[in-house]
């Protein structure tokens, strides 16, 4: 295994919720009882912080710099999120292979799985294995279909090894693909499996499905929870969300990326800016597309309205994001003690203490 760097300053702790009950560690009990947040998009994240290359989009730093992983973890946890998603997004042989790192496949998915694991324990919150898009499934052919099974294969049993409390199988673009991880996940554990899709500029999968069609069949096959994940904003994942709800009796999930995107450029890798000559956004030039917390907190409150009960914000999310969608649906996590409060401001407060000459320059300011 890569030796992993050190650091002098130990993380800030969330706080912990109590000892688990039995149910708990229950995925389905907690969505019987109300929503489950579910934080994601930590590569994104990873990268605005320095410690992860856009492009190929692994995580090296679960080597480099575990301790930030860690503390991104629990500043998810600490704004609200009720599950901490074990970091192996991305953490495939394929990825590993592309980068040059493939003899590192089985440590870093164990790091990844130890460091949530850790994590998960101290807060009471959700412990969650992770299968990602596979970047080389091709239902032509069957020497990649024998690869992806592999893949998907190795992750689902690292993660049985780890004890996760469930699986999510996230931002798959084929059905067909989708069904793998669910067949991997059902052939090696009992604990209950999410499956999102992430869609792209057309509204179907990529072997020609609609989202609710593609969401009925994983519910056949036995998905517990389906829905979507990354790609589209609330905007324009909204719709497709709609027509899943109606079409399958299992549960739903929701989790957009935080950006702006539109009918005419549904995806955010679609997003092109017209301060930049038109080009292409993605990945590190979104930043004038991303949602405010308010609408993150509306698409929380009508997702929620519809029955939708797995939600989260996915790449692009910053712990800012997650406290609004908690904060949406009535919760008041640690982090809800820093919400803006505007009645001290200088300039804009109501408080009385605030003196005159200031709030009546409020229009100039």
């Amino acid at each position: 295994m890569a030796p992993t760097a050190k650091s002098s300053r130990k993380p800030a702790r969330a706080a912990p919720r109590g000892k688990a009950r039995g149910e708990e560690r229950d995925l389905i009990a907690r969505l019987s009882r109300g929503a489950v947040i579910c934080a994601e998009g930590y590569v994104f994240e990873l990268e605005r912080r320095g410690y992860l290359q856009a492009g190929a989009f692994v995580p090296e730093v679960l080597f480099d710099h575990p301790e930030v992983v860690e503390q991104l973890h629990l500043d998810f946890v600490h704004a609200g999120s009720d599950v901490t998603q074990a970091l192996t997004y991305y953490v495939h042989r394929e990825k590993l292979r592309v980068i040059g790192r493939e003899k590192d496949l089985v440590p870093m998915n164990r790091a990844a799985l130890k460091i949530a694991k850790s994590v998960a324990r101290k807060t009471g919150t959700l412990l969650a294995g992770d299968l990602c898009n596979t970047n080389i499934y091709d239902p032509a052919d069957k020497r990649s279909i024998k690869e992806v099974e592999r893949i998907f294969d190795e992750q689902v049993g690292w993660a049985v090894e780890a004890g996760v409390d469930y699986f999510v199988a996230e931002t798959l673009g084929w059905a067909g693909e989708a069904l793998m991880a669910l067949e991997a996940i059902r052939k090696h554990s009992k604990v209950p499996a999410v499956v999102t899709f992430a869609m792209h500029r057309e509204e179907l999968t990529r072997d020609g499905l609609t989202p609710a069609e593609a969401c009925r069949r994983l519910e056949g096959a036995g998905a517990d929870v389906v829905g979507l994940n990354c790609h589209r904003g609330p905007a324009t994942m909204m719709p497709l969300l709609k027509e899943i709800r109606q079409a399958v009796k299992c549960h739903v999930a929701a989790l957009p990326v935080p950006y702006r995107t539109t009918r005419e450029q549904p995806s955010f890798m679609s997003l092109t800016d017209p301060c930049c000559g038109d080009r292409r956004a993605f990945p590190v030039g979104l930043d004038p597309f991303v949602c405010t917390r308010q609408e993150i907190s509306d698409f929380g409150r009508e997702a929620f309205a519809l029955g939708i009960r797995y939600l989260g914000v996915c790449c692009g999310a910053g712990p800012h994001h997650i406290r609004a969608l908690a904060e949406s649906l009535g919760r008041h996590p640690p982090a809800s003690r820093y919400s803006a409060d505007m009645s001290k401001h200088a300039f804009f407060g109501t408080d009385k203490k605030i003196r005159k000459i200031q709030t009546d320059y409020q229009d100039k300011a």
